[in-house]
């Protein structure tokens, strides 16, 4: 097949890790990017549902492309992701131009859905499980980058908790680990092609390798036992290493040529001392943690099934401050829980303020249907009092990010470079360890990737600007698109 592909993504980090390889393996099979959706022959829109919002854009933008198909119908267009997933064949009922309907499962057989569409009409393929297989994680497909020198890599796919507002364990399905020795390798490959900063993906990383653990503790020896020793070995049953988040982090942030390591998310829950630990003693994990809150409440956690309190919370965050020198902290606030009261949200706002956090992600609760909060609908908080609450949040948050910020005012900081801000060309950004943004001025450009020293001369809620002291390192760039180990 040959062609131009437009593909639009939604929703989060796991998700833009599932563009990539999309991406990827419509360039291997001869497509080439779009420079926009009107010059597309093939176009996709991976799509999330974890919001109503994100429901309506998708609709909005499938509803705009029924003229287009109608005057182009070789046009072939594609839904996948999580919506895909949770909705199946709902979506060519209400988009019935729709060619393609493919799951979270089944990425990689994409193309091959969109081939066989030209053959025999339209086509819903959205599998109830995933397959419990390495093969079928994103990391084993094809990629095409948008930076060469930043790569997402995924440890585990779904999720065992039962959070009473998240559609996730149901389009995403129960949590499955990469092996140990998958997740190395391809962090090597990933080193050798010039990446120096990589990101874990998980939808709660800290629970990564339970599930190896269990199938494990009768098997015989594999070829992941060499790479994982000392806290991995169990005390229980044949003594068969034990490969925990903690220790995954300190066997990627030894690979040589990998300078930041990332991860994203966390639950409060799971987060141990043996994390924490690993943090602070690897120098290439970066000062950064997103835990997120969702409430300050202990009634509204509990009716959340968080399965942790505010003052466990706070007790892990500054345990985790305690040891990591210089932490950064982030993290997600849901505003208007069903049943959420006056006295819940002081809480809230209590706990935020105590935590005083770098930056957080505050959402207005919106009810996912087929989770147990969608059907409190006789405890919803009226939409007046919820905009009341986000608002006063986020004056709590911002106060405590920009005092955080100011604080940084004289520093001297690495920063790895993005390219030129949006709002102003003229002008740098790059990301700190602590994953903040800096602006600041350059005569000559600067690639995606180079590493700079800048002196922070001023602050803001949600950036910092500096001036550029000296370039430290260039980037080493190779080939965007590449089979990565799975």
């Amino acid at each position: 097949m040959t062609g131009r592909y437009f593909l639009r993504t939604y929703g989060c980090q796991m998700n833009e890790h599932d563009s990539e390889r999309l991406a990827g393996l419509l360039e291997a099979d001869g497509y080439e990017a779009a420079s926009s959706i009107d010059d597309a022959d093939v176009i996709v829109f991976n799509t999330c549902c974890i919001r109503e919002h994100a429901d309506n854009k998708l609709y909005g933008h499938l509803g705009q492309l029924k003229a287009l198909k109608a005057a182009r119908p070789d046009v072939r267009i594609a839904v996948g992701g999580c919506l895909a997933q949770n909705e199946g064949e709902a979506v060519r009922r209400r988009a019935p131009h729709v060619d393609v309907v493919f799951g979270t499962h089944n990425v990689g057989r994409a193309t091959e859905l969109l081939a066989r569409s030209r053959e025999v009409g339209p086509i819903v393929e959205v599998l109830d499980a995933p397959l419990h297989d390495a093969a079928e994680f994103p990391s084993a497909l094809p990629v095409r980058r948008e930076v060469d020198y930043a790569a997402w890599v995924t440890i585990q796919i779904g999720c065992d908790n039962t959070c009473a507002f998240c559609i996730v364990p149901s389009v995403r399905g129960p949590e499955v680990s990469r092996p140990v020795a998958d997740v190395v390798a391809e962090v090597e490959q990933l080193a050798q092609q010039g990446v120096v900063e990589i990101t874990l993906l998980g939808q709660n990383v800290n629970s990564y390798g339970r599930d190896l653990t269990l199938a494990r503790r009768t098997a015989p020896p594999s070829a992941d036992d060499s790479l994982v020793a000392g806290p991995m070995w169990a005390a229980e049953g044949r003594r068969r290493p034990r490969p925990l988040f903690a220790d995954l982090l300190r066997l990627v942030g030894a690979v040589d040529g990998i300078e930041r390591v990332r991860f994203t998310s966390p639950h409060p829950k799971d987060l141990g001392d043996d994390v924490i630990a690993a943090m602070a003693a690897t120098s290439t994990v970066c000062p950064h943690l997103h835990l997120p809150l969702q409430a300050g409440s202990d009634r509204v956690l509990a009716a959340m099934r968080r399965g942790y309190t505010a003052q466990r919370y706070l007790d892990r965050l500054s345990a985790a401050r305690a040891a990591v020198d210089d932490l950064a902290v982030t993290t997600d606030v849901i505003v208007g829980f069903p049943g959420e009261t006056d006295a819940d949200f002081e809480d809230t706002l209590a706990v935020v303020a105590e935590a005083a956090y770098d930056s957080a992600y505050t959402f207005i609760f919106s009810p996912r249907p087929g989770t147990a909060a969608a059907g409190l609908t006789d405890r919803f908080v009226s939409p007046e009092v919820v905009a009341g609450r986000f608002e006063r949040l986020r004056r709590v948050v911002e106060r405590a990010a920009l005092r955080r910020h100011e604080a940084r005012v004289g520093r001297r900081e690495e920063v790895v470079v993005e390219g030129p801000s949006k709002r102003d060309p003229s002008v740098l950004t790059g990301r700190t360890t602590q994953n903040k943004l800096v602006h600041f001025a350059t005569t000559a450009p600067l690639r995606p990737g180079t590493r700079a020293l800048v002196d922070v001369v001023a602050a803001a809620p949600h950036h910092l600007t500096g001036a550029l002291v000296e370039v430290v390192a260039v980037p080493r760039h190779r080939a965007r698109i590449a089979v990565t180990a799975g």
